[in-house]
């Protein structure tokens, strides 16, 4: 099926996807299974189709205290202490399970045996038991009793009468200075069901996935109508798992049983309640003629943010005699492998790698006399048939082979390894400290999962403004406010607790887990400028009025009254990532951002053909060409270019008239337009992202609606 291989034009490999997955679909091809079952608590598995219900429950509690000091007649001082106390939710039936260890220490325990070249088959097996007070077991997390928060607030006016000062400050009580701070806990519990509700609980609610890469085209069943699934592959292994046992404590599985490395989620039990520090700082004064300004510091400093961490993610495996780690070593391999006219596996030496060379000698089991290593074209899914005895040269052709997908790569070193050709029943895996004839010889990648996201409370962001408000209070006809914000907000990931764990939202997960900070950059939702304006105005028409001065009767009815109302608002553009396409360089789940290496030119173009694309040139050097795929080791760049912001004009005209039969009694007439100029905005969530997307750059739906009025007379009385 590759018509390189055929005679004919090779597949370009930026369209490796576009023509994979429709010729995969035209031959029926059945790569993955998932099985989905549900039990009752007395493990026994409910029918298809049969209803689950859940019911949670939450407590919090809260005790707040406050002093007011004033210190002087214009100084007062104003202290507090919050005191939050936010156990864990919980399924009030006892339809709970829980790990049996804490997820936080077991992805620790990971990372340091990472750092000691220790590989993946030293992880501890993750069991599952029943959990929460209804089954009088811990919780989804521990109850975090340390959650004080403090407050201060100071307010003062400064009161000179005279000098220089008196100009500055506009004399006794036309200026006055506010500063406070404060310590604040989110509430998370009650996101975080939104999870659990999904996704139910290990062991009552239970997804199994076919192993990833364990099918090839060769050996993947075939359709054969829309209501039969296969439960095996054709080469005899296990693709639809059978319903595990419905008691506790239970196994997920491991190694070569069935269901075992699939994706899941789980949540860190050692998961703390995040909190931030918050600090404002103003001063206002009074300009007379009903008009003040106001110029603000805001700033928020937050700790202990929920993200979501891919806790069973491919190790960085150190080579314990060099140091070098992993991604150094892969990512070495890729800049030769990726490169224009990348020489053949026979050709690749140590001189052409560097250092990092040493670290596929070291990390890859010496042969056996007379041995070689070898890649079969069948059990790796095509790639080039290749026999060699240098350890560098065999890894390079299996990395080279799943470019771009490097995670498939050291899934092939764990699982099924590099034959020797010349003694047969031989496998070469990794060298990781594992203990010769393992029935787990895993190096990277965990036994039990491919995936298994977790919510951690690791985060942190910072945001920081200044304010800028200008206000005249309502005089001679108009009242009016003005305000302009100048902020940056910086994060890890911006995603809401509600947001599921498999990614639907805008790319809010952490790519890499061992090196989170890669993601740190502006928010998803950061806008360095706003303007807002709100308005309410009297219509100069009427008695007393510069036109129908002196109107009275029909006339005044008719022309005196109106009042014209309005909201203005317009930001700077939102933030936007280009995602990496269907390629998992880093992660097996979570395919990551494409890395930006030029600048790149948006600016939001309407097309001849009806669409609208965020780049001026989508498929130019300043569009797509910006981009390249993310090396292995790598999450992406985020969050570098900014699509539309949003602008919007409401108006609204209004009259009253008072019932001549009693003052009490009106009729008020309304004609609101919202959207006045009917300006288009687009949103850039729902841009064309993905690097092998046919529609690269697209928007497809919008931040702002179509102008629209409504007319409204009511009666008051």
């Amino acid at each position: 099926m590759d018509p390189g291989a055929n005679g004919f034009p090779a597949v370009a490999g930026s369209f490796a996807n576009g023509y994979d997955f429709p010729l995969l679909t035209l031959l029926g091809a059945v790569t993955q299974v998932d099985a989905q079952y549900n039990y009752k608590l007395d493990g026994s598995v409910l029918p298809q189709g049969a209803p689950l219900t859940r019911r949670f429950a939450t407590d919090s509690y809260e005790f707040y205290a406050q002093d007011s000091w004033k210190v002087k007649s214009n100084l007062t001082v104003i202290m507090g202490l919050r005191y939050s106390l936010f156990p864990a939710p919980w399924e009030t039936d006892g339809d709970q399970s829980e790990p049996s260890l804490n997820l936080g220490n077991w992805f620790n325990t990971r990372a340091d045996n990472m750092n000691q070249g220790i590989g993946s088959w030293a992880d501890p097996l993750v069991s599952f038991q029943l959990g929460g007070p209804a089954n009088n077991q811990a919780g989804y997390y521990g109850t975090d009793y340390h959650n004080f928060g403090p407050r201060v607030g100071i307010a003062w006016s400064p009161g000179y009468a005279d000098g220089l000062l008196k100009d500055v400050f506009g004399g006794p009580g036309k200026t006055s200075v506010r500063a406070g701070f404060g310590v604040v806990y989110d509430r998370v519990g009650q996101g975080l069901l939104a999870t659990f509700n999904r996704r139910g609980a290990f062991g009552l609610s239970t997804l199994l996935t076919s192993p990833n890469g364990q099918t090839t085209l060769a050996t993947a069943p075939r359709v054969t109508s829309l209501d039969t699934i296969p439960t095996t592959d054709l080469a005899g292994d296990v693709m639809f798992a059978p319903a595990p046992p419905g008691t506790f404590p239970q196994t997920f599985p491991s190694g070569s049983e069935g269901g075992a490395y699939a994706s899941t989620f789980g949540v860190d039990s050692s998961l703390k309640t995040p909190y931030s520090y918050t600090i404002d700082f103003s001063v206002a004064r009074d300009l007379g003629h009903n008009f003040s300004i106001q110029a603000s510091y805001v700033g928020r400093l937050s700790h202990r943010l929920l993200v979501q961490e891919d806790l069973a993610q491919p190790t960085d495996l150190v080579d314990p005699k060099t140091h070098i780690d992993y991604y150094t070593a892969v990512q070495a391999l890729a800049k030769i492998y990726q490169s224009p006219n990348a020489p053949s596996p026979s050709q690749v030496t140590a001189a052409m790698v560097g250092p990092t060379a040493s670290y596929w000698t070291d990390m890859t089991q010496a042969l056996k006399a007379g041995g070689a290593y070898s890649l079969d074209p069948i059990t790796t899914g095509g790639c080039p048939q290749t026999i060699t005895t240098n350890p560098l040269q065999i890894n390079y052709a299996l990395f080279s082979c799943y470019s771009g997908n490097e995670t498939t790569a050291i899934q092939r070193i764990d699982q099924s390894g590099f034959p020797d050709p010349n003694n047969p029943g031989v496998i070469y895996n990794g060298n990781c400290g594992q203990p010769a004839g393992s029935a787990i010889p895993n190096c990277y990648v965990n036994s039990q999962y491919a995936s298994l996201t977790a919510w951690r409370s690791i985060g942190a962001a910072a945001y920081n403004a200044l304010q800028v408000n200008l206000d005249k209070r309502f005089s001679k006809g108009l009242q009016f406010g003005l305000n302009y914000t100048y902020s940056k907000s910086m994060d890890l990931e911006s995603d809401a607790e509600r947001v599921d764990v498999l990614g639907v939202g805008s790319l809010g997960q952490i790519f890499n887990a061992w090196r989170p900070k890669q993601l740190r950059a502006v928010s998803d939702f950061d806008t360095p400028h706003q303007i807002n304006a709100n308005w309410v105005t009297e219509l100069p028409f009427g008695q007393g009025r510069w036109i129908g001065r002196e109107s009275h009767g029909l006339t005044e009815a008719l022309i005196g009254g109106w009042q014209l109302t309005g909201v203005a608002r317009w930001t700077s553009g939102f933030p936007i990532s280009i995602a990496n396409g269907f390629r998992f360089p880093t992660n097996w789940e979570f395919e990551g951002l494409a890395t930006q290496i030029a600048p790149a030119v948006t600016g939001t173009t309407k097309n001849p053909d009806g669409t609208v694309n965020l780049f001026p040139d989508p498929l130019g050097p300043t569009g797509i060409g910006a981009f390249a795929p993310t090396l292995p080791g790598e999450s992406g760049t985020r969050n570098s270019l900014r699509g539309d912001g949003f602008a919007g004009l409401d108006l609204g005209l209004a009259k009253r008239w008072k019932m001549p039969w009693r003052e009490s009694h009106t009729v008020q007439f309304r004609w609101d337009v919202y959207n006045v100029l009917n300006l288009t905005r687009f949103d850039v969530q729902t841009v064309s992202t993905p690097l092998d997307s046919g529609s690269f750059g697209n928007y497809s739906g919008l931040l702002t609606n179509p102008r629209v009025m409504q007319f409204a007379l009511r009666y008051e009385f």
